[in-house]
């Protein structure tokens, strides 16, 4: 008796390799924003016209002058960190409800690219973020960033549509290493831009601007290749629900939370990545901050050491995807997890360039090549690995729960990152303080049964786990 092959088993190996290559272009495409904008640009940016807004003239007083935020007076220095905290508790109510609907629905690469050309569209406003106006660039940053993560949660889901078991962690490790390849590229343009922006023409001010607009631009115009190669199917294994859309969604959000208990693996999943992977946002979106404001590196030196850092993250993707064909995710994961550790570690006890330019410099390189190794590793190999632990028909609603704690939209890191500079008025120990995100991911990692998760979620343990 003959078994019926469904899902991404019962696509051809030559079209959902098609398909596969097409979903990698999404990852290059939104990889701009992230790596030139909240990595690199906006953060010190930010806090420049935020401290001219708090009547600052000098550098060193400026992250400590406050400015108005309803209500409330914010450190300039902590203005980009809470902006990244906020969208996150933004993201935590709305991308589930995105998330239930994106399961039932049968135009997913719509949701994607609709969701992306929104964002982007934020994003270009960043340009208009100049002299003391900082409320356009925290209106701008927090939506773009939540409807960029709107859009992962389509994208996400399509990973299980057109992948096996056996074949996520390559793909995903792929995606991450195109994403981190075409965001490196980019930034290389900007690079050029502000070194060269007297010969442009330009301000080194102009130059941010228009390096903040071309990452819009860039995620704009190369989400059109996957919205037109990639194709649509037909949601499978959906619960049945009834009333109007959003009384769907609402209903099967609330429906997921009290069934996610039947799935204790996948709980214990997501409380270990939600640690960890706020330690490892934190680190990407404060990196810039730390380096400009605490070690005293030019901005030269930052934007090419987080340059360097893309193209090794590039190389650390796909190492880390050749190594879970032979180690599995799960190990690999933990693995890097350690490595997060050693890397805040030696961060903290970097010199500064008053110390010694070169040799501060130096080992700032040697901590970037680090962290390009096990920031690619850890965060493909998360990807693909939770997808192995999700029911079938609930891709959208799980990893929309997944993608709230998902890059750029840090929540607990950034908040403690922030807090602790503003009690303390020194960015060390707020590197220091972020040990325990990684230790605690590391800690609910090694209660995890990947097995028995997979086989609780209904699917086919993989070869390699």
């Amino acid at each position: 008796m003959s078994t019926m092959v469904t899902g991404a088993a019962a696509i051809p190996p030559e079209e959902r390799r098609r398909q596969q290559h097409a979903w990698n272009w999404y990852d290059w495409a939104n990889s701009a924003f992230y790596t030139t904008v909240l990595t690199v640009m906006f953060a010190p940016y930010m806090i420049t016209v935020a401290g001219r807004a708090a009547g600052c003239t000098d550098a060193d007083e400026t992250c400590r002058r406050t400015v108005d935020v309803l209500g409330l007076h914010v450190a300039a220095g902590s203005l980009p960190a809470y902006l990244t905290s906020f969208a996150t508790i933004a993201s935590a109510f709305v991308l589930p409800v995105v998330g239930a609907f994106v399961d039932r629905s049968r135009r997913k690469k719509l949701h994607m690219a609709g969701f992306a050309w929104a964002g982007s569209f934020f994003a270009a406003m960043l340009f208009f973020l100049q002299g003391d106006a900082w409320q356009i660039g925290a209106v701008a940053v927090v939506a773009s960033s939540l409807l960029g993560g709107c859009s992962l949660v389509s994208y996400y889901a399509i990973l299980v549509e057109i992948s096996t078991e056996d074949e996520r962690d390559h793909v995903s490790s792929r995606g991450w290493a195109w994403g981190y390849l075409g965001g490196g590229l980019l930034l290389l343009v900007n690079l050029i831009l502000f070194l060269g922006h007297d010969a442009f023409g330009l301000t080194s001010e102009m130059a941010v601007r228009v390096s903040l607009l071309s990452a819009a631009v860039w995620w704009a115009a190369f989400t059109v290749i996957p919205f037109v190669r990639l194709r649509n199917y037909t949601p499978q294994s959906l619960v049945p629900a009834e009333g109007g859309l959003f009384a769907r969604s609402f209903g099967q959000l609330f429906t997921t939370l009290k069934e996610l208990r039947a799935y204790p693996m996948t709980l214990t999943f997501l409380v270990a990545y939600l640690f960890y992977n706020d330690g490892i946002q934190t680190v990407i979106v404060s990196a810039s901050t730390y380096g400009a404001e605490q070690l005293g590196m030019s901005q030269t030196i930052l934007i090419a050491t987080i340059l360097l850092l893309q193209f090794v993250a590039y190389g650390g993707a796909l190492l880390f995807g050749r190594l879970a064909r032979t180690r599995g995710a799960y190990r690999s994961l933990l693995w890097g997890t350690f490595g997060w550790m050693g890397v805040v570690v030696v961060a903290i006890l970097l010199p500064p360039v008053s110390a010694g330019a070169g040799l501060a410099i130096t080992l700032f390189l040697l901590v970037a090549f680090a962290i390009g190794i096990v920031m690619g590793g850890t965060q493909a190999l998360s990807r693909s690995f939770f997808s192995q632990l999700i029911p079938r028909g609930r891709e959208g609603e799980y990893f929309a729960l997944y993608n709230a704690c998902e890059r750029g939209t840090s929540w607990f890191g950034t908040l403690l990152f922030g807090l602790v500079f503003q009690l303390t008025g020194s960015y060390r120990p707020a590197i220091l303080a972020l040990i325990v995100f990684f230790v605690l991911g590391a800690f609910f990692l090694f209660r995890l049964d990947p097995e028995r998760g997979i086989r609780e979620a209904g699917n086919t343990v993989p070869s390699v786990v």
